[in-house]
């Protein structure tokens, strides 16, 4: 795996690039991952990533009540990488994946990832699996947030979207490229 393909997004305070690898082991500052209210993971690719992490990640995310669409929580990442990871919630219990609330775990993720000076942040993919998002309309919605969020933030400097598979790739690379009117 590992290729790097380039991006045009040049947003006046980030760039963007994609890369087919494993986001457990991609040198950054945090990795953004989606999840649920209760901040576990929703797809088979976070779960790896979850477990990855081992317990000196879980450990830090026990919560009482889940928290709502759109939030996002930073904490150790554990055994992976990257040392800080960022749980952006996409679904719960009451409220399925969406484009809105991908958009919205996108743009809190990226608002943290600034909070807490993170300079390299790595993002897969959110709102995917069964019966939500395809890889294009999670490109799609991730890469808007991030041109929203590179308007007016300076952090972070560099957003990594770390995929799976060339198709994968390929969304991501599609949506960089799409240069709004």
């Amino acid at each position: 795996m590992n290729s790097s393909l380039a991006s045009s997004l040049r947003a006046p305070n980030a760039s963007a690039s994609v890369l087919v690898d494993d986001a457990a082991f991609v040198a950054a500052d945090a990795v953004a991952r989606p999840t649920n209210g209760f901040l576990r993971a929703t797809t088979s690719l976070t779960k790896r990533l979850e477990d990855a992490a081992g317990t000196g990640m879980l450990v830090h995310l026990t919560v009482q009540e889940p928290h709502d669409v759109g939030a996002a929580v930073v904490s150790v990442a554990g055994a992976v990488t990257p040392p800080l990871m960022i749980h952006a919630v996409v679904m719960t219990e009451d409220e399925p994946v969406s484009r809105h609330g991908v958009h919205r775990a996108t743009s809190s993720a990226l608002q943290r990832a600034a909070d807490w000076g993170i300079r390299r942040l790595t993002m897969v993919p959110f709102g995917l699996g069964a019966g939500n998002l395809d890889i294009d309309g999670s490109a799609q919605v991730m890469v808007s947030a991030l041109r929203e969020h590179g308007q007016r933030c300076a952090m972070p400097h560099e957003v990594v979207f770390v995929v799976e598979s060339d198709a994968e790739a390929e969304a991501f690379q599609l949506a960089l490229a799409w240069s709004p009117s």
